[in-house]
């Protein structure tokens, strides 16, 4: 499974949302502190780009040579509808400066001081050393896992669906197997999130009372071995999928 600390960055590098948090700027809208740009540096400091006329530019300018406390919280959203779909939060809080003279005319570059850093996502609540943040690398599907589960969710529906007769007596399939199983049971299907380790899909029962929440959960489907990109991506999905279809 991915670490803590490789969720985080992975979030970091993806297109979630993105909001600074800096005392005293509780008035500012949000879309004024959401920074237009983000990536890490070479020592696990974040450079987020900002407008120049943005709260969180005045913010660190004035701050000068005082450290200015500051929280970037990221939010994760799934790509797909599906009940419960924010699928993780990430917090890294440090010190914010300004690096001057970096960017394009009408932005600004400001750098994070990584202080503290927590994740709280599909895999649990976990903290995370700065110095393993630092180390750590983004999900090599960072870039195109987006437009790969919505691929999935349109064109491969069926396919997906039929991963259900893989859970055995956890997804009650001992009546049928695969999508025919699923179909039985008014089962649907959504791929949620996709990584280098595996697929995970958000299993919801039709029958029954309460809402969609209360009768969905999620399935996880490990690759025979970590992918390192799209094309050993697809074989590992090929299998997976005949796997299901036996």
């Amino acid at each position: 499974m991915p670490s803590a600390a490789e969720r985080t960055r992975t979030l970091v590098q993806s297109t979630c949302s993105a909001v600074v948090l800096i005392p005293g700027l509780e008035g500012a809208r949000a879309d004024q502190l959401m920074p237009e740009a983000r990536s890490v540096g070479p020592d696990g400091e974040l450079f987020l780009v900002f407008p120049a006329d943005s709260p969180a530019v005045r913010a660190a300018t004035h701050a000068q040579d005082d450290e200015l406390a500051a929280v970037l919280e990221l939010t994760d959203v799934a790509p797909v509808s599906v009940p419960n779909r924010i699928r993780g939060r990430a917090w890294i809080s440090g010190w914010l400066t300004s690096c001057p003279g970096v960017t394009e005319p009408g932005r600004m570059l400001l750098r994070l001081e990584v202080g503290e850093v927590c994740v709280d996502d599909l895999w649990g609540a976990s903290g995370v050393e700065p110095e393993d943040f630092a180390r750590a690398s983004a999900d090599p599907l960072v870039d195109h896992e987006v437009e790969l589960l919505q691929h999935l969710h349109s064109a491969h529906g069926d396919q997906v669906r039929g991963l259900w007769g893989l859970l055995g007596e956890r997804g009650g399939c001992a009546g049928g197997t695969g999508g025919r199983a699923a179909q039985e049971t008014g089962a649907d299907a959504v791929p949620v999130a996709l990584d280098r380790f595996g697929l995970r899909v958000r299993f919801t029962r039709a029958q029954g009372g309460g809402s969609a929440a209360d009768r969905s959960f999620d399935a996880r489907f490990e690759f025979p071995e970590p992918v390192r990109d799209i094309a050993e991506l697809r074989r590992a999905m090929h299998t997976l999928f005949e796997a299901a279809a036996e």
